[in-house]
């Protein structure tokens, strides 16, 4: 014997469970039928020696390096404006390298500063430990002062410096410089 609300019981119970059935085809379809966007890498990391290696690489051509930390506010606020300038400058022959001195326990930080501002420039990461040796290999004196920013003449040898932020203006200037033909070689600059 059947009751009448037994009966009317299964038809929902059946509705139901083909509404599941065809929910979990549907997903399963749009998960292996469209591909996922991978997530972008991390920075590849650098010593001295492939700091050096970086800069070999760009001999040549006048050179910007730009050491940051997203725990550094004034590297936070100065960085939109260096992609600007990367962005304008390279037409002129004006490379860029940012080296991100983070530590291993902001790496999420870093992910989303670098997703976030979309650097148009390569971008590396310090490894840990020999923090004064590698300091002084990049930059004799430097003491750890952030943002630092090294140019580098296109013979390779280096140029000038700034250390702390710096104005858009004192920026243009010195990459004019730096790119244009009037930079005499025995001229350097160097600004705190």
């Amino acid at each position: 014997m059947v009751w009448e609300g037994d009966v009317m019981r299964i038809p929902n119970i059946v509705a139901g469970m083909l509404l599941v059935a065809a929910g979990t085809a549907i997903a399963a379809a749009v998960a292996g039928g469209t591909p996922q966007t991978k997530a972008p890498s991390d920075p590849p990391m650098i010593d001295a020696r492939a700091f050096q290696k970086i800069l070999a690489e760009h001999n040549g051509k006048p050179l910007l390096v730009n050491f940051w930390a997203t725990w550094c506010e004034p590297c936070r606020d100065e960085y939109p404006m260096l992609n600007e300038l990367a962005k304008q400058y390279a037409p002129q022959g004006l490379q860029v390298v940012g080296v991100s001195m983070d530590d291993d326990g902001d790496l999420i930080l870093m992910r989303r500063f670098l997703a976030r501002y979309k650097p148009v420039f390569p971008n590396y990461r310090k490894t840990a430990g020999n923090e004064a040796a590698f300091r002084e290999s990049v930059l004799p004196g430097w003491t750890g002062t952030m943002p630092v920013s090294i140019f580098y003449a296109k013979d390779g040898r280096q140029a000038g410096h700034f250390l702390g932020e710096k104005p858009r203006g004192q920026y243009e200037e010195t990459i004019k410089t730096l790119i244009g033909s009037s930079f005499d070689a025995g001229a350097e600059f160097q600004r705190k």
